[in-house]
């Protein structure tokens, strides 16, 4: 990740930078916090950020715009400036800090702006002062200052929903599907993009946006999501870049030797590209996808997040299965495995995928905790472990005996937890398995009627696809006759379930020769597959 884990302030600097009158002339700070700051280039630097367009040609703005930019430190960590742009652009707020906290700094610097508005300097100071000395809430932590000021430390180890997620909401409104499908496809095979917009927060919210859309990976490459004026060279940078450009400068970016480069336009909501990468990614992939997010982005909650965290999970969740562990060895990757996955469309994807920088320093990372004994059970390797198939989940149970198998010595080390590698490897599937079987038996209680079942080639997934009204009718009835089970029948045990339609000749027929295309976590174990042993990771 190239967020820093445990930042020691909740923000570093903040300062109040004036519009410069014409291109020629460098903005002004008029107030920073703490005055004691003593990087002078980030203050010198901050100001350019604070007004990326033609200030020659934007005058005015008939509303408050709130955006955000990005700086890379030495360590490759992002060091994020929160803006808040005043009417008629005059003056800029900027705060500095490693936390992402797009919705929580926006409302500092509108209180920011309220005890300027009312000259109260001494309040200000007072204000800035607390919150800078402040310790930095845990996860889901209120913090509560003087003078009225109160939020709660988000939470970013789960999915952003809409409206609560400002980035996400604003590009589900700017942006439709068929846009959001290329351009995700063109960060998945790294292309130079631009996004354009008029409105600064429109256009830093989608580009934040489409950064996260790659969820657990993260753009290893060129990242600004608004570039000031003085660096609009980087448009012709020879490698990967995702950069926001406002429309004012987009004259001059286009007059630039610009090759082979992804432009999404937000107010027109079109896509340029040269590229056909929507047409490399597997095609159930993307028609799952597609029909995920229309059904999804019209409604609230973490459904288009969770679209796209389940269409990572489906192209990239076979990596597991590709972790090799020898005895006395860490553990590693085995590329040559990986690739063998899936259907042939999915291994010529995987093919190009293992030369991504996001793929090499996703597995790069997930290996160095493996071997550290850290924790890595986040949303991805949970989606990954409620949507095993059959085949799949029977290769992760042999893997894990293989490690029980490593002989006396092995397992020993597991208890005595001397080899970090080996016990994370060990309580993380013996977590996941729990949980994988808890999700098979909540699963036949609370399935959704309309929801069918397919696997896609190398991995599968428990997801909601279109079904035929006459099935969702039946499945609605048959719930409905469950759930009018007299308490005597079942009480003190599981419900019985009442016997299912009986299939025709015909309907048996077509189903044996048309093969699903995804398995559900209640099929994991029906027709072929090996139920799971809850005790087969027990020593």
């Amino acid at each position: 990740s190239r967020i820093r884990e445990n930042p020691q302030k909740i923000f570093d600097l903040f300062v109040e930078a004036a519009c410069p009158t014409s291109a020629d002339y460098d903005s002004q700070v008029l107030r920073q916090f703490p005055l004691e700051f003593d990087d002078k280039e980030s203050i010198q630097m901050l100001p350019k950020f604070c007004f990326p367009f033609d200030v020659e040609r934007v005058k005015e703005s008939p509303a408050v715009q709130h955006f955000t930019f990005a700086l890379t430190d030495l360590e490759g960590k992002q060091h994020f400036g929160f803006c808040r742009l005043a009417k008629g652009f005059r003056t800029c707020l900027c705060i500095l800090s490693y936390l992402p906290w797009f919705e929580v700094f926006y409302k500092i610097l509108n209180n920011i702006a309220d005890h300027l508005a009312k000259e109260q300097f001494t309040e200000l100071d007072e204000f800035l002062s607390m919150l800078y000395l402040h310790p930095v809430p845990k996860l889901n932590s209120p913090v509560s200052l003087e003078f009225a000021s109160y939020f709660i430390g988000p939470d970013h180890s789960k999915l952003p929903t809409i409206p609560e997620s400002r980035n996400l909401t604003e590009f589900v409104v700017a942006v439709d599907v068929n846009n959001m499908l290329g351009l995700y496809a063109s960060l998945l095979h790294e292309r130079r993009i631009l996004l354009t917009s008029s409105k600064l927060s429109t256009l830093t919210a989608c580009v934040q946006a489409s950064a996260a859309m790659l969820y657990p990976m993260h753009w290893q490459h060129i990242y600004i999501p608004a570039l000031p004026a003085h660096l609009l060279d980087y448009c012709c940078a020879p490698m990967p870049y995702l950069i926001g450009v406002h429309t004012s400068l987009m004259e001059r970016v286009r007059s630039k030797a610009l090759e082979d480069v992804v432009i999404l336009n937000i107010d027109s909501n079109t896509l340029e590209s040269p590229f056909q990468d929507l047409d490399s990614l597997p095609s159930d992939v993307v028609s799952f996808l597609k029909y995920q997010l229309k059904k999804q982005s019209a409604t609230t909650g973490d459904g288009v997040a969770r679209a796209f965290l389940r269409a990572q999970a489906l192209l990239f969740g076979s990596y597991r299965q590709a972790l090799l562990y020898e005895p006395g060895q860490p553990v590693s990757f085995c590329q040559e495995s990986f690739l063998k996955h899936g259907s042939s469309s999915m291994q010529t994807f995987l093919q190009r995928a293992t030369h991504l920088q996001l793929f090499k320093q996703f597995i790069d990372d997930r290996l160095e905790k493996l071997n550290a004994g850290e924790d890595f059970s986040d949303l991805f390797e949970q989606e990954i472990c409620r949507s095993l198939s059959p085949g799949n989940l029977h290769s992760y149970q042999l893997w894990v005996k293989n490690l029980k198998k490593g002989g006396g010595a092995l397992i020993s080390t597991v208890k005595n937890k001397a080899n970090p590698a080996v016990r994370s490897v060990y309580q993380y599937a013996k977590v996941q398995a729990k949980v994988g079987l808890k999700n098979m038996r909540s699963h036949r209680m609370e399935k959704d009627p309309g929801m069918e079942q397919h696997q896609v080639g190398g991995s599968s997934l428990h997801c909601d696809q279109i079904s035929s009204p006459i099935q969702a009718t039946r499945n609605s009835q048959l719930e409905s006759l469950q759930s009018r089970l007299p308490i005597t029948q079942h009480f003190g045990k599981s419900r019985p379930r009442r016997p299912q339609r009986q299939s025709s000749t015909s309907e048996l027929q077509a189903h044996r020769t048309a093969a699903p295309d995804f398995f559900s976590e209640a099929d994991m174990f029906a027709d072929g597959g090996e139920d799971l042993d809850p005790g087969f990771l027990d020593p």
